[in-house]
């Protein structure tokens, strides 16, 4: 009863195609489409929000058919994807591009980073939100239209973590279950990474992971260290409790480590906080 649903947060794409960009995974690509439909000129003209997606034939590239880049196939290597020479990999026709909203047209705003948009956007209720979350994970750098196909694992996970933490928990308690989120992550990353754990966890969610990674280890308000070894040297619970309690288990080669990682950075506490 204390739990409305579970999740798994993998390293999965989000998308197959360059059709699934992180503008449209995070839903706020919708309400710039009907900000660009209610513009004077698109009204005079009669195009709706559909005209500024390019997944509609009326108002996207013919060339490309919206996807911004052209597939080269090749006999003996794998296919090459280039830029569509006709739209330039902007995706739209030029009559679409006609239209602009605050400056912008709708190749204009795939083209923002998330940093940039959030000065744009800073005053739009439906997109600033979750344009900031994608700051506070550190995917800033990305762009709104960023083909999905380029992201790695790591990116592609933390997108999923803002569209959780936009959904604000209207599904009740939620179960979520990651493995290894901190691979390939810098160190200012994983505090990144630890503070979006920390928001699902005060909202009531609880967030499980399978993880290898110290700092994040310490953090956690209880750990299950299972070993002794690693595959069919284990399997088997070693030692539970919080990361302070861990530590004291000489058994433990992660309570060692924990108890190590403590004597060397003592500002690294291994007290246990809210992950």
């Amino acid at each position: 009863q204390h739990i409305g649903r579970v999740r798994e947060v993998d390293s999965s794409p989000i998308g197959r195609t360059p059709r699934s960009v992180p503008a449209t995974f995070l839903g706020i690509w919708d309400a710039i489409r009907q900000a660009l439909a209610l513009t004077p000129e698109a009204r005079a003209r009669g195009y709706g929000p559909g005209r500024f997606s390019f997944n509609v034939a009326a108002g996207r590239c013919d060339a490309c058919n919206g996807m911004g880049e052209i597939t080269v196939e090749m006999s003996f290597l794998p296919n090459v994807r280039i830029p569509c020479e006709r739209c330039g990999g902007r995706r739209y026709a030029p009559v679409t591009l006609d239209i602009t909203w605050r400056g912008r047209t709708a190749a204009d705003f795939l083209e923002l980073t998330f940093a940039e948009a959030q000065e744009v956007f800073a005053d739009f209720p439906k997109i600033a939100p979750k344009v900031a979350l994608m700051n506070d994970v550190g995917l800033g750098y990305l762009s709104l239209g960023q083909p999905s196909p380029t992201l790695s694992g790591g990116e592609a996970q933390r997108l999923k973590l803002v569209n959780e933490l936009g959904r604000g928990g209207r599904d009740g308690p939620t179960l979520y279950v990651l493995d290894e989120p901190t691979i390939g992550l810098h160190g200012e990353d994983v505090d990144l990474l630890l503070d979006v754990f920390r928001r699902l966890v005060e909202r009531g969610d609880t967030v499980l992971l399978i993880e290898h990674h110290l700092e994040l280890i310490a953090q956690a308000d209880h750990v299950i260290d299972l070993g002794p070894e690693g595959g069919e040297h284990g399997g088997r619970i070693v030692a539970t409790g919080t990361p302070a309690a861990v530590a004291r288990r000489k058994t433990s080669l992660t309570g060692r480590a924990l108890a190590a990682m403590a004597c060397n950075n003592p500002s690294r506490s291994t007290a246990g906080a809210s992950a």
